[in-house]
């Protein structure tokens, strides 16, 4: 199993409304994303913005073009785009980029 880590930026004035949104992930996402390879997936947010995101998942790669194949996945990446800092206007799912892990207890 694999670990990803990866930040995105969160806009300041929308951080209630991000936490709110994710107190409430649609039924039909969180299955999408166990089916898909999405084991132990959490989200943490920092006062700024700075989300870091990790998850755990035999084959990231594969994790990830199993979602971008969902309709869900569509959906909520469109609905979440307007959360981020992203001056190109990608979406939120395809922006991540996984840090490099270079210590591990």
């Amino acid at each position: 199993m694999k670990r990803i880590c990866f930040v995105l930026q969160v806009k300041r004035e929308r951080l209630e409304e991000y936490k709110a949104r994710h107190r409430n992930v649609w039924p039909e996402m969180l299955a999408a994303l166990r089916a898909t390879g999405w084991n132990n997936y959490s989200l943490f947010l920092r006062p700024d913005g700075l989300l870091v995101g990790y998850l755990e998942t035999e084959d990231f790669e594969r994790a990830r073009a199993g979602m971008a194949g969902r309709k869900v996945n569509e959906r909520w990446q469109k609905e979440m785009a307007d959360f981020f800092v992203q001056p190109d206007g990608t979406l939120p799912d395809r922006a991540i980029e996984p840090l490099e892990e270079i210590f591990h207890l």
